[in-house]
């Protein structure tokens, strides 16, 4: 016997229900598509940064995913002893670490954004190539209000 769905009343129209909700099903799909790589979001986050920024700060890192310092160190520790992190003093300030990709790491980022690629596919089916960018471009905006 199939029910009609409830009606979600004032929820409808509030942006940010559905902004949640969309998060939930996103994440859902996603961690599904990481299965059995070990890895998560925020894992993946630091790789594609450190990637674009060859011996990036690992400060600098943090800043740019909005991960507390205290929060980074074992997110880098995690991945230098997965061997997909190398960690050096900077040497522009020995009392910071500056961060490339291994082999290791690179190959791992190349599998899991194919995986990703093939998950948002998955997620956004229904949208055209401009619905993709206008999406973009519009949690983009309410990104950079953040605190």
């Amino acid at each position: 016997m199939s029910r009609k769905p409830l009606a979600i009343g004032t929820l409808s129209h509030l942006i940010g229900y559905h902004l949640r909700r969309a998060s939930g099903a996103f994440a859902l799909d996603f961690h599904e598509a990481m299965a059995g790589t070990g890895m998560r979001q925020v894992l993946l986050g630091i790789l594609a940064i450190v990637e674009a920024n060859p011996g990036v700060n690992q400060g600098a890192v943090g800043t740019a995913l909005g991960i507390k310092r205290a929060n980074m160190v074992a997110l880098i520790n995690e991945l230098v002893d997965a061997g997909l992190l190398a960690r050096a003093v900077a040497p522009d300030d020995r009392r910071a670490f500056s961060l490339t990709l291994t082999s290791v790491g690179r190959e791992r980022l190349t599998e899991c954004t194919a995986r990703i690629e093939a998950h948002e596919a998955r997620m956004l089916d229904q949208f055209t190539n401009a619905e993709r960018q206008t999406l973009i471009a519009l949690l983009a905006r309410i990104e950079a209000r953040k605190p």
